[in-house]
């Protein structure tokens, strides 16, 4: 198991996140569209240094396919700055694996989208992990271009629809937990926002989050389970850490309580010179305990104080008062604040003994099932797969074809006829695309390949421009149960526009 790394800054620089429980009551409400994704800079900065010698928990059986696939592709184009990349990125390695992580995740989301990756802030509001990798930008530049990262990242937009639509559920109840219990809408404040990025290229069972002026993000890289927790947790800071700005002055009050966390050798340096950051992170820690089963709470609320996070039980005992009357907690955060005894706080710190270590955060891990081999029809659809997704499409066609001949079974068919269409959409012979996906619906499809059928044949509508007809097949797709996110997003905007482009893959 992997710890995983968190580092949250707020303003130019500096903080932590993490962690607990569950169960939601708020109504259902979809996230915002763009807010749970994949990003191309994320991508291309660890496609570079898995090439130039990032090798962390390589073996793990819970890495994405995606990882193996593009090392290998890019070993095999071995791009001339290759030998500069790892020059670089031995220069800056860290004390383990988590922290080198980091740095790198840490650029990824201070820049903005290739080629250019251009840096999104000023240079004085930069972290200093990412000043520290001066050069960088430059190198990465030129790793783009020859390592063909672009038609990688096009490559891997399955793999990364398949995962976003996992965490969609989890993602959106998280956040709707958090709403519910601050008597919040799910509309965030001007000029902020908060992100969630899957990635497929780090080492499993991380989770990075971030806080950048307004900008909150998530990462979460490969595991057994979705990390709602996590997810819920960089929410709450989201949410939280205003509030702890906006109330400065009544905070500022209580201030002399910081002295208590200086001895505190599990909090980090950075919570014992702010005050107001504490505060935040004792606010958040203490609202997880009441979303905690009742039986948890107590403990939660203990670990957290013992760690150095002195204002937990405090807000903690004051947060059943907030949660018997009607204000959100945007207005009666000051109660919380003022409830706050530095008498009984002076007599519960005097006896406090700290953790000598914080313990370190870990996904849940699932030992992992020696895999079955794929035999006869399936092992020829694994393989026309495979010729499809490196567009040999000829060699495809006639592997998608053999599945037909190989097996009765109808949930085979399907997956073959959806690749011999998506083949002939691809070379727009448009009529036997049509018939192709249709076959691809009267055989037994899954959720994903009957949602993209529709929107193909939505598409190919548009084309011969019979609006009517593509409308029903757009509706069809987003009435699919279990269909991709993509796939819904796709139905959308065809919905709401025509389709005039030529057809591809998703």
């Amino acid at each position: 198991m992997r710890e995983a790394g968190s580092l949250l800054i707020r303003g130019v620089l500096a903080v932590v996140l993490f962690t607990s429980s569950s169960a939601s009551t708020a109504p259902q409400s979809p996230i915002e569209q763009g807010q749970l994704d994949a990003s191309p800079a994320l991508f291309a900065v660890l496609a570079a240094i898995n090439a130039a010698g990032y090798d962390a928990d390589l073996e793990s059986p819970a890495n994405s396919p995606i990882r193996a696939m593009v090392r290998r592709e890019v070993a095999a184009k071995n791009p001339a700055c290759l030998p500069e990349l790892r020059t670089f990125f031995a220069v800056h390695r860290r004390e383990d694996a988590t922290a080198e992580l980091s740095q790198y995740v840490s650029f990824a989301l201070s820049v903005s989208g290739p080629p250019a990756f251009e840096f999104r802030y000023r240079t004085n509001e930069l972290p200093p992990d990412v000043v520290a990798l001066e050069g960088f930008q430059t190198l990465l530049r030129k790793f783009y271009q020859q390592a063909g990262v672009e038609q990688l990242w096009r490559r891997s937009q399955p793999a990364f629809e398949e995962v976003i639509a996992r965490y969609h559920r989890p993602a959106m109840e998280a956040q709707l937990q958090v709403n519910a219990y601050v008597r919040s809408s799910t509309s965030p404040a001007l000029g902020s926002r908060f992100q969630i990025y899957v990635d497929l290229l780090a080492a499993p069972n991380h989770i990075q989050t971030r806080s950048y002026k307004n900008d909150y993000f998530v990462v979460l890289t490969p595991s057994a389970e979705p990390q709602a927790e996590d997810v819920r947790h960089g929410y709450l800071h989201f949410v939280v850490d205003p509030l702890a700005v906006r109330y400065s002055e009544e905070l500022e009050k209580k201030r002399a309580l910081l002295d208590y966390a200086q001895p505190a050798p599990a909090l980090e340096p950075y919570y014992k010179s702010d005050f107001l950051l504490l505060a935040a992170e004792c606010m958040i820690k203490a609202i997880e305990s009441r979303l905690a089963p009742a039986a948890k709470r107590p403990a939660m609320v203990d670990q957290a104080f013992r760690e150095g996070f002195i204002l937990t039980p405090a807000f903690a005992e004051s947060l059943p008062a907030y949660e018997k009357q009607e204000q959100s907690l945007r207005f009666y955060y000051p109660e919380l604040v003022k409830a706050i005894n530095l008498k009984r706080e002076d007599e519960r710190l005097a006896t406090v003994e700290f953790l000598a270590e914080r313990p370190a955060r870990k996904a849940k891990v699932v030992p992992a099932e020696k895999p079955v081999e794929p035999t006869g029809a399936r092992k020829t659809l694994e393989e026309a797969e495979q010729l499809y997704r490196d567009r040999d499409l000829e060699k495809a066609r006639a592997a998608y074809l053999r599945v037909l001949k190989e097996s009765d079974e109808k949930p085979l068919h399907a997956k073959a006829y959806y690749g011999l269409a998506r083949i002939a959409a691809l070379q727009s012979h448009r009529e036997l695309a049509e018939q192709l996906f249709r076959k691809t619906l009267d055989s037994v499809p899954d959720p994903q390949e009957a949602a993209w059928a529709h929107v193909y044949l939505g598409r190919l509508a548009d084309a011969a421009g019979e609006r009517e007809q593509a409308t029903r097949h757009y509706q069809a797709a987003l009435d699919v149960q279990g269909g991709s996110e993509a796939a819904r997003k796709a139905a959308q905007q065809g919905l709401g526009e025509a389709f005039h482009r030529k057809v591809q893959q998703p």
